[in-house]
Order: structure tokens, then sequence, then C-alpha cells
């Protein structure tokens, strides 16, 4: 389950629940086009589409609409004016708690499931050139649109993250990879590159708001070899789920299979985020001041530079009664109680 607090100031959790559901709903109405296929080991080139799929699309381009609109914060310009000069810092030599090894064991996880896209697309080529009988010069196309759909993906998804927060921004991340696994239900070529090209923009989401969250978690003695070893722990669980799902699926079920199981670990993505913590700036920024407050003390953290910051966020997001409350408790919290 999502924590409900994630969603406390935003449009709706019932709207990203619906969104959630519309998009798996829509994945799994092309699922009859892959099995048609079974008898022909699961290859669907010169199908047509049927109208379960064109359906099954306008569901999932609708659930991930309903799922952004509910993530989305109210009141965005007084978040963003606030986060302007709010600045938190982690410890600089302080241990490793319970805390930061669990946050580093979720994002290690979060980027195999991640980086297992990109990395599959080396095992699905020689079957595209197999079944659409193209060169893999054309077949290489998939890999170079998925490729640049990570890196303009990386770039914009670094800029939602802005206005959604990183925790939220991993769950919209992760609606859009379920919506791209219907890859490996697309009877062309065409469609194929296309749909890696929007399942490359939504593993692009993953990668800079990872990195973020954990240099903002992480005490600075060890920042450096927690963010190689975050890195390359997915990096190598990634190739490596990619190869294993390819040994043990791809001999019976095709090539494809590798992009279906976008389905299943793209759900586990969302329930991933129950465990990943928001981002102490932007509470800090929407003024909920005793959330900040608990992730720092979780993880050590401190802000500072926060006082404009603090009055335009209480000013924009809180009764005005309030605002001597929390100047208390910040300064409660500077002098370390």
């Amino acid at each position: 389950m999502i924590s409900t607090s994630t969603l406390s100031d935003r449009r709706g959790l019932w709207a990203f629940i619906l969104g959630v559901i519309l998009v798996t709903a829509g994945v799994l109405l092309h699922l009859p086009m892959f099995w048609m296929g079974r008898m022909m080991h699961y290859r669907l080139y010169g199908m047509p589409m049927g109208n379960d799929m064109i359906a099954g699309m306008g569901a999932i381009i609708l659930g991930v609409a309903i799922a952004a609109y509910g993530l989305l914060p109210k009141n965005i310009s007084g978040q963003l004016a606030a986060s302007q000069e709010i600045v938190v810092t982690p410890p600089e030599d302080a241990p490793l708690s319970r805390a930061h090894w669990t946050l580093m064991f979720v994002l290690v996880i979060a980027l195999i499931i991640d980086i297992m896209k990109p990395a599959s697309l080396g095992f699905t080529i020689p079957g595209m050139v197999s079944e659409y009988g193209v060169p893999k010069a054309t077949a290489s196309l998939v890999p170079f649109f998925a490729l640049t759909g990570t890196v303009l993906g990386s770039i914009v998804w670094g800029v939602i993250a802005d206005i959604y927060g990183r925790k939220a921004s991993i769950l919209l991340s992760a609606v859009m990879f379920v919506g791209t696994s219907i890859c490996g239900a697309m009877p062309s070529l065409a469609w194929n590159i296309g749909m890696c090209f929007m399942m490359g923009a939504a593993a692009g989401g993953m990668l800079p708001v990872t990195y973020a969250l954990l240099a903002e978690m992480m005490p600075s003695k060890h920042r450096g070899w927690a963010l190689v070893l975050v890195g390359g722990l997915g990096a190598v669980g990634g190739y490596f789920a990619a190869s294993g799902f390819s040994a043990v699926l791809q001999p019976t079920f095709g090539w494809r299979i590798l992009w279906l199981l976008n389905l299943p670990t793209g759900l586990s993505l969302v329930l991933l985020g129950a465990l990943i913590p928001e981002s102490a700036k932007f509470l800090l920024a929407r003024g909920r001041r005793e959330e900040a407050r608990a992730v720092m003390e979780r993880f050590g953290s401190k802000a500072r530079q926060t006082r404009p910051a603090e009055a335009a966020a209480l000013v924009t997001l809180q009764p005005p009664g309030e605002v001597t409350e929390w100047l208390k408790v910040r300064d409660w919290k500077s002098r370390g109680r």
C-alpha cells in the first residue's frame, strides 16, 4: 500500500489508484493478442490490432493522465517559491543507520527493475530480426530510440521531481513503466520502436531521482561509495535479471515476454514506493513540518537557510496562526533540542 501521507496534500488518492487500475487493465487487454500467437511461438508480425488493443491503449493513456493528476500537489507556485532557499544537508561523518541501509536496499531493487529493461534490448534484437525479416541495422533502431527516450526522460523527470516530489515522481514513473509493457504485444517493428521510446522515457525517470534522493539522505562521508555501490549493484543486478529471464522464459514464450514483464515489475515498483521516504526539502516547501522533521531525524539531516522559504511556505500553504509554532520547532531543531 502507498502511504496516505504521500498523497495527503495532493489532488486525490482515488485518482492515483484509479489511474493504476486503468493502466493495468489496458495492458491486460493486450494479452489476448499475445496468446493468439502461441501456435507460432508467439510471432505476431502482420496480425491486425483488434478493438480490445486500441481500447487498451486508450485506457493506458487515460490512466497515466489520471494518476499524474492524483499525484499533483496543490498550490504548486507556493511550493516552488518556498523551495528556492531551502537547503537540506546530511551530517558530515555520522555512521550509517538502519534507515540508510534500508533506503540503499530499496533503491538497489528499484534500479535493478529499472535497468533490466534497457538490458533486455540485447536479448530481443535477434528475435526481432528473425520475426520481422529486417537487417540488424534496422532492428538497431529499437535500442537507439529506447536509449534516446532514457536520456530525454532523465531531463524531463528532473523537472517533474521538483513539482511532484521525488517519491511521487518515482511512483508516476513506475505507472508509465507498467503501460510500456504492451511493447511485447505490438505486431509491427514501428510500434515496437514507439513503445520502446516510451519505455526508455519511463525508465529514465528513475535514475536521476534515485541518485538525488540518495545524495540528500546519505552522510557526506559515505555518500561517494554509497552512490557507486547502489549504482553498481543496480546495473549488475539489472543485466543479471535480464539475462536470467531471457534464458528461462524466451525459449518458451519468445522474445516478447521480456517486455511483458514490465507489468509485474512495474507494479512491484509502485508497492516499493511505500518504503521510499519523501524528500525533506519537498516536505518543508509544502509546509509539512512534522513529516520533514521526522525524516530529518531518521536520517540525521538538517535544514539551513530556510527563513525566507519557510515564510513563503507558511503564508501560502498554512493558516497564519501556525507561523509562530513552526518557527519554534525550527529553533528547537537547530539547537539540537
